[in-house]
């Protein structure tokens, strides 16, 4: 919008140059037509020019106004005196008409630097008169439910102008009620509790919500810090040893208890012991009286497992005995068997090489060459060729077995018997 603001100034600055330049032209024509456009035009320039001013203040100034997030508007008519609230969005602001302020409706925190040291501008005071510090957080909010009201009541700057005073006031006063001590160690809540209280029914008449007060470190002075440490040093070391002698005296009394619960625990392990073996004794007595006859039982039992052992074994005796001599009886008639099949065999062998032999000497008989053919086989696999003399009428194998030869000479050519060894 503030864009379309400016062009419509922009269009009025430029006609108002443009009918000032032609009111000049025409002066320059006559003076009385001049007198008379002047006439003419002077409402229009008046006119004109206020729309100008009007265009050229609302872009300098323009109307809309927007509320920041998290806070609250409020409009107040300087005539009527009427008031209105904005939480979201713009709102028209007249600048001469309307006066705006804005109120924070989160949570604000305020934290008093002029108390936090015990050397500052503006330390507290103890009830022994001791200047002490003391970091504080104040949280705070406006009651939004009161707005109208409080636009015109509250000071422009709330935090300084009113929660500071009343922070100061009320803790001045609670704090020198107190000690030292109290203020750093013992009443540190009860002090910060009545700090709450008190500060809120302060604040409350003036529009102001307290939401808590928070109490950090104390600041105390060198001197004093020093001699509170120094007294808590003391103050820890005696109550170290009163922890350390209540810790020796239970250990005397543990070892005490420990003794006793001891003697107790082995003299009731020592009856217990006795009654174990009391009732193992009775135990052991009655199992004897069934122990003695199964006994008894497993001595006859075994006197007859001897017995019939003994008696098993001569049977088992007598009857190898007899199993031997079968043994050996049949193993003499198998080799009398054996005797008189191998005489047998031999005597038939016999009666067969002697008709074997009776039959080749009638066939020798027949055929005498028989023998030499026989001789030559004999010799095939040793003697390659054999050459029997032509005409001679012998055997062949006279000389090789050493017989007599005729004789004959190498010249006559009749012929020579040769054998060729492998």
């Amino acid at each position: 919008m503030l864009q379309r603001l400016k062009t419509l100034a922009a269009s009025i600055r430029n006609a108002f140059n443009r009918g000032a330049s032609r009111g000049f032209e025409a002066a320059s024509a006559s003076a009385p037509v001049a007198a008379r456009s002047l006439r003419r035009a002077l409402p229009p320039l008046i006119l004109l020019t206020a729309v100008t001013a009007a265009g050229y203040a609302v872009v300098t100034h323009p109307p809309l106004q927007a509320v920041p997030h998290g806070q609250a508007a409020l409009r107040t008519n300087q005539f009527s005196g009427g008031t209105t609230e904005f939480r979201e969005g713009s709102f028209i602001r007249f600048p001469a008409l309307h006066e705006v302020r804005l109120f924070p409706l989160r949570d604000q925190s305020f934290q008093p630097a002029n108390l936090a040291k015990a050397t500052g501008p503006a330390p507290l005071q103890s009830v022994e008169g001791l200047s002490l510090g003391l970091d504080m957080t104040v949280r705070w909010a406006v009651d939004d439910r009161r707005l109208p009201e409080l636009s015109r009541k509250l000071p422009d700057n709330i935090e300084a102008d009113v929660i500071a005073p009343a922070v100061q006031a009320v803790v001045y006063k609670q704090i020198a009620k107190h000690t030292v001590r109290e203020i750093f160690s013992s009443q540190r809540a009860e002090i910060a509790s009545a700090l709450e209280a008190e500060l809120r029914a302060k604040l409350a008449n003036d529009g102001i919500l307290l939401k808590s007060v928070q109490i950090g470190s104390v600041d105390l002075p060198p001197d004093y810090r020093r001699g509170m440490d120094q007294m808590l040093s003391d103050s820890l070391a005696s109550e170290r040893m009163r922890y350390t002698l209540e810790i020796s005296e239970k250990k005397v009394k543990e070892t005490e208890l420990e003794a006793a619960a001891d003697k107790v625990r082995r003299e009731t392990a020592a009856e217990a012991a006795g009654r174990e073996q009391i009732i193992a004794a009775k135990a052991q007595e009655e199992a004897m009286k069934h122990v003695l006859p199964f006994k008894q039982k497993q001595i006859e039992q075994r006197a007859l497992e001897a017995q019939a052992d003994s008696a098993a074994r001569v049977q088992q005796a007598e009857g190898q005995a007899k199993a031997r001599r079968i043994e050996v009886d049949a193993e003499a008639a198998a080799r009398q068997k054996l005797a008189d099949a191998e005489a047998y065999r031999v005597t038939q062998i016999g009666k067969a090489n002697a008709g074997q032999m009776a039959a080749e000497g009638a066939l020798l008989t027949r055929h005498p060459l028989l023998v030499q053919k026989a001789m030559a086989d004999k010799l095939s696999d040793k003697v390659q060729v054999i050459i029997a003399p032509p005409g001679s009428g012998g055997f062949i194998g006279n000389a090789l077995l050493g017989g007599t030869q005729p004789k004959a000479t190498a010249a006559e050519g009749n012929g020579e018997a040769t054998t060729e060894k492998e």
